[in-house]
C-alpha cells in the first residue's frame, strides 16, 4: 500500500497545497497513541455527485466576463482538471439570486398556460447549463426547484413575502412544473429532480412560498406525482423539504407515509440553522431508502464577514458532519458571482467560491473552493463511506472508498497547533502530521 497526503494551509491571504508521499510502517501492534482507525470492509452510504447551483446571477456575472475567463471558471469546476463537479442546481422561474423577478407565464393569469415560455431561461440558466456540460464532455444531472408560484397563484398576490399556493392552482402548478421539466429536457438538459419547493419554511423579502407538512404532502401525493407520471416524467425524483437542517426529520416524518413513500426519492436540505448532523443520520436511519441532498449553502455577507480561512472550515466542518450522518450528494449555491456576491435583486449578497470582477475581469478562487476540492476532486462517483475512528475531536475527519478500491480520508484541523496521526488500516500505519489550520486529503492505493 501507498499514500499521498495532500495539504492545503493559509498564509494570511490565500493558500496553498503541498503534496507529500507517506511511506508506510507494518503495524506490529505497538502504536497506541494518535491513532486514526479505517475499516474499509464496514460500508455505509453511497456518494452519488458533488456539483453546484448556476443561478440567473451566476449566468449574469459570467456574461460580463471575457471569453478566456468565463471559460476558467466553467472548466475549473466542470473540466477534465476541474475539481469533479458532476451536477448542477438551478431555479425554476426567479429567486433571490436573480437580476429581477420572472416567470414563464408572464401577465397571463389563465388556468391553461397558453402563455408559457422558457425564453429567459433560454438566455441564461439552460445556455449556461449546456456549457458546463460541454466542458464535463457529458450531459449532467441537473435538479430543479421552485423559489415560489407565479403571483396569481397565490395567497398573498406576490412572488415575495412568503404567501401560499391557492388550493385552487395545485393542479396548475403542478403541470406548470412538468412543463419546466419537459422545456429543459427538450433542450438536451437532463432533469433528475425536482423539489416540491425550496425553503418551504420562510418568509422572505424574495420569492417565498410557505408549506405545511400537510400541503407539502398533499401537493406532492395528489398533484405532483400524478402530474409528473401523467407527463412521463415518472423517472424525475421528487425531493420533499429543500430547507434547513433543524427540522428536516419532522418533515420527512410527516411527508413520507405509506401512501407517499414510494413517490418521495430524496429529502434535501441547506444549512443556515446550524449542524444539526444527527437531523440528517436521523432521517438517514428511518428512510434508508432517499436519497439525502445538501442543495444549499453559501457565506452570508449580512452575517459573516469575508474572513477566508472561516469560511472555508465552514465548508469542511458541514461536509464531514453531513456525510458522516449519511449524506449522499453536495451541491453548493452557487458556483461564481460579482465582486460584491451578486448581481441580486434584493441585495441579499454572499460569498461564492469564485469571486469574479465584472470591471477588471480577474477571477479569485477562494479558500473555500480549495476546501471543498479536498472532497470532490478525489471521493468519485459511487464511492462509499467508510467506518473510521480517530483519537482526538480536535481532528474532524471522514473516510471513503472508490470503486477502484483506493481510499479517501479528509482530515480537518481547525486548531493553533501541529497535531500528529498515525493512519492504521490493513495491516499498515501512516504516519503524518496536520499542520494548524489546514485540510488534508489523504489518498491510500
Amino acid at each position: 500500500m501507498q499514500a499521498t497526503q495532500l495539504v492545503t494551509t493559509f498564509d494570511g491571504e490565500g493558500g496553498s497545497t503541498n503534496s507529500m508521499e507517506i511511506t508506510p510502517q507494518k503495524d506490529t501492534g505497538t502504536q497506541e497513541l494518535y491513532i486514526l482507525n479505517l475499516y474499509p470492509s464496514v460500508q455505509y452510504q453511497k456518494v452519488n455527485y458533488f456539483g453546484g447551483a448556476i443561478t440567473d446571477s451566476v449566468c449574469a456575472t459570467l456574461e460580463k466576463l471575457p471569453p478566456d475567463r468565463q471559460n476558467e471558471v466553467i472548466n475549473a469546476y466542470f473540466g477534465p482538471d476541474g475539481i469533479g463537479y458532476k451536477a448542477i442546481r438551478t431555479h425554476i422561474d426567479s429567486c433571490d439570486f436573480s437580476t429581477s423577478q420572472y416567470c414563464a407565464v408572464g401577465g397571463d393569469t389563465g388556468h391553461d398556460l397558453a402563455a408559457f415560455s422558457l425564453e429567459h431561461d433560454l438566455e441564461r440558466n439552460i445556455r449556461w447549463i449546456k456549457r458546463a456540460c460541454s466542458a464535463a464532455g457529458e450531459s449532467l444531472p441537473v435538479i430543479l426547484a421552485p423559489w415560489s408560484p407565479p403571483a396569481f397563484m397565490k395567497t398573498n398576490g406576490s412572488r415575495t413575502g412568503g404567501g401560499r399556493l391557492k388550493p385552487e392552482y395545485y393542479d396548475v402548478w403542478a403541470r406548470y412544473l412538468c412543463l419546466y421539466i419537459k422545456g429543459y429536457m427538450d433542450q438536451g438538459i437532463n432533469v433528475t429532480a425536482v423539489s416540491v419547493q425550496n425553503e418551504p419554511n420562510a418568509v422572505q423579502t424574495w420569492d417565498s412560498c410557505l408549506y405545511t407538512a400537510d400541503e407539502e404532502r398533499t401537493f406532492l401525493s395528489e398533484h405532483l406525482y400524478p402530474a409528473l407520471c401523467a407527463a412521463g416524467l415518472r423517472d424525475v425524483k421528487i425531493n420533499i423539504w429543500d430547507h434547513n437542517k433543524e427540522r428536516m426529520f419532522d418533515r420527512a416524518s410527516a411527508v413520507i407515509t405509506e401512501k407517499t413513500d414510494a413517490m418521495v426519492g430524496g429529502v434535501a436540505f441547506h444549512w443556515y440553522s446550524g449542524d444539526h448532523f444527527d437531523a440528517i443520520r436521523l432521517v438517514h436511519e428511518r428512510f434508508p431508502d432517499k436519497t439525502i441532498t445538501f442543495t444549499e449553502g453559501c457565506i452570508e455577507y449580512s452575517r459573516f464577514d469575508k474572513n477566508q480561512l472561516a469560511n472555508a472550515q465552514m465548508y469542511a466542518h458541514d461536509m464531514i458532519g453531513n456525510f458522516s450522518a449519511g449524506m449522499n450528494n453536495f451541491l453548493d449555491w452557487n458556483i461564481c458571482l460579482d465582486e460584491n456576491g451578486g448581481p441580486n435583486y434584493v441585495n441579499n449578497y454572499c460569498e461564492a467560491p469564485v469571486i469574479c470582477d465584472t470591471h477588471t475581469g480577474n477571477v479569485v478562487f477562494k479558500m473555500s473552493f480549495k476546501y471543498i476540492s479536498h472532497f470532490s476532486r478525489y471521493i468519485k462517483p459511487d464511492a462509499k463511506r467508510i467506518a473510521s475512528t480517530v483519537y482526538t475531536n480536535d481532528i474532524e475527519q471522514v473516510a471513503f472508498i472508490n470503486e477502484d478500491g483506493s481510499i479517501v480520508l479528509v482530515l480537518l484541523n481547525q486548531g493553533a497547533k501541529l497535531l500528529p496521526v498515525f493512519i492504521r488500516t490493513e495491516g499498515n500505519i501512516f504516519p503524518m502530521n496536520l499542520p494548524p489550520a489546514s485540510i488534508s486529503t489523504v489518498i491510500i492505493s
